[in-house]
């Protein structure tokens, strides 16, 4: 039994698939508690990009885990590649949400290119030190991605980008950038997917958004003014942009969710140590059975929350359609991170509302992550949609 007045360690977790996963993710705890979290308050405060950090990681192989180690990856599974992703999104979201969306823009390339462009461009993207942006939703087509109005017209065997881009995590410090664009009509048929670099003329980002969480995360517009990109450079076949866009997104959603589960955990981490320290007349917050009950809704939660992402990767690693268990995974762990931050500020009272402790900012991030890739609302439209599918038109 834990000693007389202190809190009770951590409930076991269920163990790594491999000895290598359980080593590398003892590594990334290691590096999350000297590296990361030591500077996220500060540096969230001055709203500092941590670029070096990303390079950091890069060089530990943390930016490419879940593809093949032939080009640079990890050649991990989701299942550890997602509590990777939580172990760095407890220490700061800014570095796991991004590491997420890194992994995000080179989907396209990984799963989807030639032999030839992945042997070009992928080692540099997964383990060189690069940062990737992920371009779909534009000012009038957010949620909505079939309705983007970008466009790449072919001129011989060059593609010309025209358009803006919107909320794009890594606008202007991305050092490449996968683009949705409209090759084609109307609907989800006429989009294909590039690789553009960062630097290519025409290619600008407007000043990052001032957000309520995230400071240190710069989300940007990214406008294409006749930006010339080779053929070479798209990826898929012509037309297949939205298919592949859809593809990842559900991969995407998953590392969401694992980041979510993370700020909770760091948010109820926060608060249990909080409450369970001996007040001025000797008693504790968490003596009160109201108290108890709120931790164990909360402690519950996050459990639950991890076990839904994990079993939608277990999905997803063995080939098996995921689509649904992850817009489930994303909407109740953003959601529980939701009710768990809240909570959180509300059990350390005044200290909770304080910028000098991170629990107000854990709340402020936990809303970000109810929006980002996918709002609730749609994740909601997409699990109905696979448990009642639209009837066949006349």
């Amino acid at each position: 039994m834990p000693n007389a007045g202190q809190p009770a360690p951590p409930a076991p977790r269920r163990p790594p698939p491999t000895p290598e996963a359980g080593e590398l993710l003892a590594r990334v705890r290691d590096l999350a508690a000297r590296e990361i979290a030591p500077r996220a308050a500060p540096e969230e405060a001055a709203g500092t990009f941590p670029r070096e950090t990303f390079r950091r990681l890069s060089a530990a192989g943390l930016l490419g885990l879940p593809y093949p180690a032939e080009h640079g990856g990890g050649a991990q599974p989701y299942e550890v590649y997602l509590q990777v992703l939580e172990e760095l999104a407890a220490a700061r979201l800014t570095v796991g949400l991004g590491t997420s969306v890194h992994t995000l823009a080179c989907h396209a390339l990984a799963g989807h290119g030639t032999p030839r462009q992945r042997a070009e461009h992928l080692p540099a993207m997964l383990g060189g030190g690069l940062l990737g942006a992920y371009c779909l939703s534009e000012p009038g087509a957010g949620s909505d991605a079939s309705s983007l109005r970008t466009r790449a017209e072919r001129d011989g065997d060059t593609w010309v980008i025209d358009g803006t881009k919107a909320w794009i995590t890594h606008g202007g410090v991305a050092d490449f950038y996968t683009v949705l664009a409209r090759t084609g009509g109307e609907g989800p048929h006429g989009i294909t997917a590039f690789l553009v670099a960062a630097g290519t003329p025409g290619l600008g980002a407007a000043p990052p958004e001032r957000k309520m969480g995230m400071n240190g995360s710069p989300t940007a517009q990214v406008r294409f003014d006749g930006v010339r990109v080779p053929d070479a450079r798209r990826l898929g076949d012509e037309g297949r942009g939205f298919a592949i866009a859809m593809e990842a997104l559900d991969a995407g959603r998953l590392g969401i969710a694992a980041c979510s589960v993370g700020v909770a955990r760091a948010a109820f981490d926060e608060a249990l140590a909080f409450v369970t320290r001996r007040g001025a007349a000797g008693r504790r917050v968490a003596d009160f059975q109201a108290t108890r009950f709120t931790l164990a809704d909360l402690a519950t939660g996050i459990e639950a929350g991890r076990a839904l992402y994990l079993e939608a990767a277990r999905l997803r690693d063995a080939g098996a359609p995921f689509g649904r268990q992850a817009a489930m995974a994303k909407l109740f762990c953003s959601d529980t991170a939701m009710r768990v931050t809240t909570e959180a500020v509300q059990l350390m009272g005044g200290h909770g509302s304080s910028a000098d402790l991170p629990a107000e900012r854990y709340l402020r991030e936990a809303k970000v992550l109810q929006i980002v890739e996918g709002t609730n609302q749609i994740q909601r439209l997409v699990i109905a949609r696979h448990l009642v599918p639209p009837e066949p038109a006349a």
